[in-house]
């Protein structure tokens, strides 16, 4: 395969939970990545925001920017406008990065809203699933125009999830605007086999995310009924090889098909609990043991 790996500095500095890694700065993440062979990372909110100096910042550590999440509502009509001059705004940031994807959720009705005290999402209608395909499509061709992918990140405690729920995705959008990163972690957490999402839906595929999960803490929350964040820090996530997620198939396909592009593995833990150099190495040397020859 010829891919370029990155990896997250969510694994360092949490983007939700602000405690989480926040003693760290841009220059010591960034190092620490450089140092472990990465290429690449996404934006962090410790990153500076100007694009002239994160790139000076970047070079300084021989890393590229790969994208940048981008929460959107496209599912509430009476907000497109704004949501779409918001979206066109942040990949035009990525494009003077030198990006080719972004990385987008819709996030309505989902974990953003800590108002909520259940994890039960409301399902979206039918009404606001049309608008949500409508916003994507109008935001996919945006990044057509740049030369760019929407990338659409399927994502545990929101509107698309579940194994159902991507195929209704996948099946609404156009494949010329509108394709998938593939996540293992959030494919398992979601109920789905990681293997079958890769299969399925390959040919959709231009940016990956590896991450694995502990099983105990997913089935803690499960039955108890625990918010995303909370499962966050309890540990729901770690890397390639530390959890149940058999990567071993999935490189398998990914050789046999001639995957290229970027991995980026991720593990959004605390890293005060999970030291982020410790369980990188974790990672590549589990993925170079599995790496097809």
């Amino acid at each position: 395969m010829k891919v370029k790996y990155g990896i997250s500095a969510i694994n360092w500095v949490n983007e939700d939970i602000m405690a989480l890694g926040d003693h760290y700065t841009a220059e010591q993440v960034l190092s620490q990545m450089s140092e472990l062979g990465f290429e690449g990372t996404e934006f962090c909110r410790k990153f500076p925001r100007d694009p002239d100096t994160l790139k000076q910042l970047l070079s300084r550590y021989g890393m590229v920017l790969t994208s940048q999440w981008k929460s959107v509502h496209f599912s509430d009509r009476s907000k497109h406008a704004g949501e779409l001059q918001s979206f066109r705004e942040h990949a035009d940031f990525l494009y003077e990065m030198g990006c080719k994807h972004v990385v987008t959720c819709e996030t309505g009705n989902a974990f953003e809203d800590l108002s909520k005290n259940s994890v039960h999402i409301e399902p979206l209608t039918d009404e606001q699933w049309s608008g949500m395909v409508e916003g994507l499509h109008e935001a996919g061709r945006y990044c057509k125009q740049l030369g760019m992918k929407l990338v659409y990140h399927f994502h545990g405690e929101t509107v698309v999830e579940s194994r159902e729920e991507i195929r209704r995705l996948m099946d609404a959008t156009d494949p010329e605007l509108v394709y998938m990163l593939y996540d293992t972690g959030h494919a398992y957490f979601g109920g789905s086999d990681p293997l079958e999402i890769l299969q399925a839906y390959y040919d959709r595929i231009p940016y990956i995310h590896l991450k694995d999960v502990r099983n105990d803490v997913l089935e803690w929350k499960r039955a108890n009924g625990i918010r995303f964040r909370e499962a966050v820090r309890k540990g729901i996530f770690t890397v390639p090889g530390d959890g149940a997620i058999d990567f071993a198939p999935i490189y398998s396909e990914l050789a046999k098909r001639g995957y290229e592009g970027w991995i980026t593995i991720e593990a959004e833990q605390d890293p005060a609990i999970a030291e982020p150099v410790t369980y990188a190495r974790i990672a590549k040397q589990y993925l170079s043991q599995i790496t097809p020859a």
